[in-house]
């Protein structure tokens, strides 16, 4: 099986922007308000479509179906793609929200998975910030009081964006995004969310969005406290140098910068590569696709051996399972 390009899926919420377009290259119409595109997903209402090639037109979950072996190799007992991969662009604040782990979503969705994720920050605005957690000693009690009096700023731990940082958000942690953020997020394959807070704003029906007020302090966990951008592992291949950016039981992230080519090793393990800058060809035994930024491949199982071919200095996000 060849590597896969997915037609990306957008989505049109409020607090989007134009980056998507304008940075990412990805057809937009003319509004202001593009805050995501899916580019690889397994949702029922959602799911990825490939965009060119002998599979083209045949989506994720055919694949997963059909070819689960060759698409899937060691995890071909997977009935559902683990992952779902997205680009955010943040032009306002995105609600405060929080996610269940994997026992919390069935009680609450029996088709749903838990949703741990991380955050790659593509480019951000010099005072762009995140809210990654709660501040240290903030109780249900404390928390839930702020929330009725209005002032839940006051136990949020506020960090700034940079560009280049990564993110880590299990499960169960406080978090939003603030504008002036263009990002990679890698997720558990789910859509579950609960919204504790949107600022004061309306909806487009001029009502007051939903909020999920006892199902997030159900979900939230108030013992672990503030969260930091990770600090990368340098690892080596070789003469290739790069960068682990995350391992959980989840996913694996990791970075590599490079103006010389390099292998990614397969195992018998999916890959997918996201370019955050430059462009490149992927190479393998079945083919060449050519990659730029913006551009999310992904790397079936049974290929043995991918180069990557930088034309320039090149960043990308390689994520695996586990």
């Amino acid at each position: 099986m060849e590597p896969l390009l997915f037609k990306p899926l957008i989505r049109q919420i409020r607090w989007g922007g134009r980056r998507l377009g304008t940075v990412l290259q990805k057809e937009i119409g003319d509004g202001a308000d593009y805050a995501e595109s899916w580019e690889i997903a397994d949702q029922p209402e959602a799911r990825s479509v490939v965009a060119s090639g002998p599979h083209a037109g045949e989506s994720l979950q055919q694949l997963m179906t059909q070819k689960n072996g060759r698409l899937m190799g060691r995890h071909a007992d997977l009935k559902q793609f683990p992952l779902l991969i997205k680009f955010l662009d943040a032009n306002d604040w995105l609600s405060l929200q929080v996610h269940p782990n994997d026992q919390q979503a069935i009680r609450f969705n029996p088709d749903e998975n838990g949703k741990t994720e991380a955050w790659v920050i593509v480019d951000a605005e010099p005072d762009a910030q995140i809210c990654a957690g709660l501040r240290s000693g903030v109780t249900a009690e404390a928390f839930l009081s702020h929330l009725q009096n209005g002032t839940v700023e006051e136990t949020l731990h506020m960090i700034p964006a940079r560009t280049g940082d990564c993110v880590f958000v299990p499960a169960q942690i406080v978090h939003a995004l603030g504008p002036g953020i263009l990002l990679a997020e890698v997720q558990q394959q789910s859509n579950l969310t609960f919204r504790l807070h949107d600022w004061g704003r309306m909806g487009s029906n001029g009502k007051p969005r939903q909020l999920h007020i006892d199902e997030s302090i159900e979900c939230i966990d108030f013992e672990r406290g503030p969260v930091n951008p990770v600090v990368p592992t340098p690892l080596s291949d070789g003469n290739h140098n790069f960068e682990e950016l995350v391992r959980c039981e989840y996913f694996v992230i990791r970075r590599h910068t490079s103006v010389d080519s390099f292998a990614i090793r397969m195992d018998d393990r999916f890959r997918i590569l996201m370019m955050l800058e430059g462009s490149a060809q992927v190479q393998s035994e079945t083919g060449t696709v050519e990659i730029k930024k913006g551009t999310t491949t992904l790397l079936p199982a049974s290929l043995s051996s991918v180069s990557v071919q930088p034309q320039g200095k090149t960043t990308l996000l390689e994520i695996l399972y586990p």
